[in-house]
């Protein structure tokens, strides 16, 4: 046996149709496009959303709705999550890049802290934002806070 004389299995591969090819071939004339209309010219290429003259889906449906391109979204993070930071890995000082480190935010993220749970640590937090809460329950405990 060679390389020469391998072939693929039989019935695994089926021949193309050959379309356009004369009347012969079963597959000329119109070559599957039937009979007129816009489908069967050549250079045809439907738009997106084009329904065959009916009012497209997206003109029908109304519009409502209003997306601020100005909006400033924060991730947040609440207290019980930097206190497991102080239990688990022993972090006293948190910025934006130690919570990046440890999977809470991503590294582009804007933060805020929110105070959602307790702080038993005195911790320095340097973030974006902090909620009123959050500041009072950081700032008891003797930490200090950053704002970026």
């Amino acid at each position: 046996m060679d390389l020469s004389s391998l072939k693929p299995a039989k019935g695994s591969v089926k021949t193309r149709k050959r379309i356009g090819r004369g009347q012969g071939s079963g597959r000329g004339g119109t070559s599957t496009r039937g009979h007129k209309g816009a489908k069967s010219r050549s250079g045809y290429s439907s738009k997106a959303g084009f329904e065959g003259g009916q009012m497209p889906l997206s003109r029908r449906l109304p519009k409502f709705g209003f997306k601020n391109r100005n909006r400033v979204e924060y991730v947040a993070v609440n207290l019980d999550k930097l206190q497991q930071l102080v239990d688990n890995k022993g972090i006293t000082v948190i910025d934006p890049a130690v919570l990046a480190e440890n999977g809470l935010v991503s590294s582009r993220d804007l933060v805020k802290i929110l105070g959602r749970g307790e702080l038993n640590a005195k911790v320095e937090i340097t973030a974006h934002k902090f909620s009123a809460t959050a500041t009072k329950a950081i700032e008891d405990k003797g930490g200090k806070i950053n704002t970026l």
